[in-house]
């Protein structure tokens, strides 16, 4: 079954609705009811009941995600939510060493209490924590002395924040979140790569390529580095969107692309 993202997302936030100053658009924008006046919404393009919630010229239509841009946001959310979890779980990681930095053998049996709680959620969501580069990474320091174990914590806080940051980032489609995940992802390529070097795993290839995936997703898609034209072609398409959105949603075959 095909989902309808557009409505989907306006039974959870309401519909958008605008009155251009274009005759031709607003007459096909609105329509008179016996229960009122309604307009048609930008993102769905069904008739909702009262007065528009704004006006002006076509092209300052306020930029409505719909069809595939709102896909795009759907693909960043979720990659925002995947750097969230893992975000959290190098905090609690960091947590642990630094509280028992003074003693390898209270480090050793914190994490694995960690571990053993954290092991069955992971494996719901089919991630193997035995497997991980992080947990690896970690159990490889137990035998450091204690100003090596307080470096490898806050070297982890700062790994975690920048995933988390980037979480942010990326559930509110920021530019500068993009920017930022994929230097640090593709930053951490290698190190992938090196890992399955060691020891080849499904979970670690299947990580690989996800991140390899993303970088050129967000890269190419979202023109960054100037790629497609850069930023400047960014900008002109995200301003002709708020046309073609009227356009579309009044049923007129849009006059640019």
């Amino acid at each position: 079954m095909k989902i309808d993202w557009d409505r989907r997302t306006c039974a959870r936030r309401g519909h958008v609705t605008y009155a251009p100053d274009e005759r031709a658009l607003r007459e096909r924008l609105r329509a008179e009811t016996g229960l009122g006046e309604a307009w048609r919404c930008l993102r769905c393009g069904d008739f909702a009941l009262g007065d528009p919630h704004g006006s002006g010229p076509a092209d300052e239509a306020p930029l409505v995600p719909r069809g595939k841009v709102l896909r795009d946001l759907f693909i960043l959310r979720f990659l925002a939510v995947e750097r969230a979890v893992r975000g959290v779980f190098i905090v609690l990681v960091a947590a642990a060493v630094w509280k028992f930095s003074n003693s390898q053998d209270a480090v050793r049996r914190l994490f694995d209490e960690y571990l053993d709680v954290f092991r069955p959620v992971f494996r719901h969501f089919h991630y193997d924590l035995d497997h991980s580069p992080v947990v690896g990474t970690v159990q490889k320091t137990f035998g450091y002395r204690h100003s090596t174990l307080v470096l490898v914590a806050v070297l982890l806080l700062v790994y975690a924040a920048i995933e988390l940051v980037e979480a942010v980032g990326l559930w509110y489609a920021k530019r500068w979140a993009e920017y930022l995940t994929v230097v640090a992802t593709a930053a951490f390529l290698p190190l992938e790569i090196y890992e399955l070097t060691e020891h080849v795993s499904w979970l670690k290839i299947a990580t690989l390529v996800l991140n390899i995936l993303a970088v050129l997703y967000i890269a190419l898609a979202k023109r960054l580095f100037g790629l497609r034209g850069g930023h400047r072609a960014f900008e002109a398409e995200r301003h002709s969107a708020s046309l073609l959105e009227v356009e579309e949603s009044a049923g007129l075959e849009p006059a640019h692309s």
